[in-house]
């Protein structure tokens, strides 16, 4: 116990104090100015809050005593958050089952939670929103979460579900990163309308900030001489990597499990973090964290790690988020279903989810949205029904869970754009603000304003681009498949009038429901 309570000491006082001397590699701890602390007090007021699970009694599942640090003075009810997400298919594992009697027994403390985020592109994309969709299962039971940005060991890179190293980062584009995805976090997990009143805290950290001053040797002899290279060696991340002999995996890769692992022993006693959560590929980086906290710090009672024979940090891991053709979702594929508005518009990222399959539908609305299973089974009845309508339940999650991602406001104009861009719906008004903010989702050309200006409608079909000759246009306009700022096109005489160009800066042109033609005019 005391060489225990001598090691803790030593790695702090060789691992956190001030130093001018070298640290673990310049370019690897080369300063970023970038906030990374953000903080929502518990008293933070939302607008609206249409969801929230209803409180029950719940009680004790064992007797263990508990660490002081977990003991609930208010001794209020909250919904057990592992239950949640095992009936909504977001639990695969957990390193044990002792976590579910902390989470529904009453009399334990709020739990703090941490999930990471490599900031290896400037956004987070939909396989990235299971993370923060867990983390906010947690906050609505009550509980507290942080999400954790490798300012620091996004230089390496996991090697986790890769067949290759990742490219090295410059630094530009690192702090560019980590300035994105903070901002997405913090938008989702801090505007999100339907946290329950009882939601913990959040806190967005940047690893870099405990990193910056590590130095090789300390590390090496106060970390790196607890951690079991056997163990290491046994992750599925390197018996995959080390099968492949021509690309094998480098030093830095290895490692970087350590890494991870030392930013939960990190959080743990700086920040009172109990439980990392991610996806099931980094089930061996989470164990690796869990096992060096046991080792670097003892296992004693009388300092709070561990109670009786149940460790008091916690591992959980939730499934991937696949396509029908059992792929990940992905930010190197094309078409990666980003997150930040400027990759990809609300109207797209609201589309995709309107043209999911059947298949996939209910899947996504219990992993993807907050609705309660009862509504999302009334959902799947109604889909065998006579007289469903398609794509009912598609429209149901597309508008859940853009809400959840883009806001209301973000919500809102999808919704517009989606009505007023439907070839006929020429009730709805199009103004220059909807059809631009669908331009990068569909072509565009710029022509100027006397080369449209009295042009005869078929004419401008072609020498837009959209379609390929005045025959093509004539066939199309005789099925009635040509419109023009989404009023039908009724005869080949119609010649462009200035009424027609919207806002005096742009024309859309449809050929058929999805052949679209965004034309600016200067």
């Amino acid at each position: 116990m005391a060489a225990a309570g001598a090691i803790n000491s030593s790695l702090r006082a060789f691992l956190f104090k001030t130093t001018t001397q070298s640290p673990f590699a310049p370019s690897f701890f080369t300063k970023l100015s970038l906030p990374t602390c953000l903080f929502l007090p518990n008293n933070h007021k939302f607008s609206h809050r249409p969801f929230c699970y209803s409180s029950t009694q719940l009680t004790s599942q064992e007797d263990n005593p508990r660490p002081e640090k977990w003991q609930n003075p208010n001794n209020n009810t909250r919904p057990n958050v592992l239950q949640i997400l095992e009936e909504r298919g977001l639990l695969e594992s957990v390193t044990s089952d002792y976590l579910r009697s902390v989470c529904s027994d009453s009399n334990f403390g709020p739990l703090k939670v941490y999930c990471g985020f490599d900031p290896t592109a400037e956004s987070l994309h939909l396989g990235n929103l299971l993370g923060i969709i867990v983390l906010s299962w947690f906050l609505r039971c009550g509980h507290n979460a942080v999400a954790l940005i490798g300012g620091a060991t996004g230089r390496i890179g996991d090697p986790s579900g890769k067949s290759l190293e990742r490219p090295e980062l410059d630094l530009v584009t690192l702090e560019k990163n980590i300035s994105g995805i903070g901002g997405i976090i913090k938008k989702i997990l801090f505007g999100s309308p339907d946290v329950c009143e009882n939601a913990g805290e959040v806190k967005i950290l940047n690893n870099y900030d405990w990193w910056k001053d590590v130095k090789f040797l300390d590390f090496l002899r106060n970390v790196g001489r607890y951690a079991r290279v056997g163990t290491m060696m046994s992750k599925e991340s390197v018996k995959k990597r080390l099968e492949n002999a021509e690309q094998g995996m480098s030093y830095a890769e290895f490692t970087y499990q350590l890494l991870q692992g030392y930013d939960f022993v990190h959080l743990y006693e700086k920040e009172d973090v109990s439980v990392q959560i991610g996806g099931s590929d980094q089930w061996g980086n989470i164990t690796a964290g869990t096992d060096l906290i046991r080792r670097l710090i003892g296992k004693s009672s009388e300092n709070g790690t561990v109670v009786g024979s149940v460790p008091v940090v916690f591992g959980l891991t939730f499934p991937l988020l696949l396509k029908s053709d059992g792929t990940k979702f992905g930010k190197s594929e094309d078409g990666a279903i980003w997150l930040a508005p400027s990759l990809l518009s609300p109207y797209k990222f609201y589309q995709y989810f309107f043209t999911v399959p059947d298949d996939d539908v209910v899947r996504f609305l219990k992993i993807l949205t907050f609705l309660n299973i009862e509504e999302i089974a009334e959902v799947e009845r109604d889909m065998g029904k006579p007289g469903y309508v398609p794509n009912t339940a598609q429209r149901r999650l597309a508008e859940e869970v853009t809400r959840f991602v883009h806001g209301q406001e973000g919500l809102e104009e999808a919704l517009k754009a989606t009505e007023a861009l439907k070839p006929g719906n020429a009730d709805t008004k199009l103004d220059w603000k909807t059809i631009e903010g669908i331009a990068a989702d569909v072509p565009s050309c710029s022509m100027n304003y006397d080369q449209v200006l009295n042009i005869p409608i078929l004419d401008l079909y072609v020498s837009s681009g959209l379609l390929e000759s005045k025959s093509a246009a004539r066939r199309m306009l005789k099925q009635g498949g040509l419109y023009l700022n989404n009023a039908k096109v009724d005869g080949e005489s119609k010649k462009i009038e200035a009424d027609d160009i919207v806002d005096d800066k742009v024309i859309l042109l449809s050929a058929g429901k999805k052949n679209k033609m965004v034309v600016r005019i200067s």
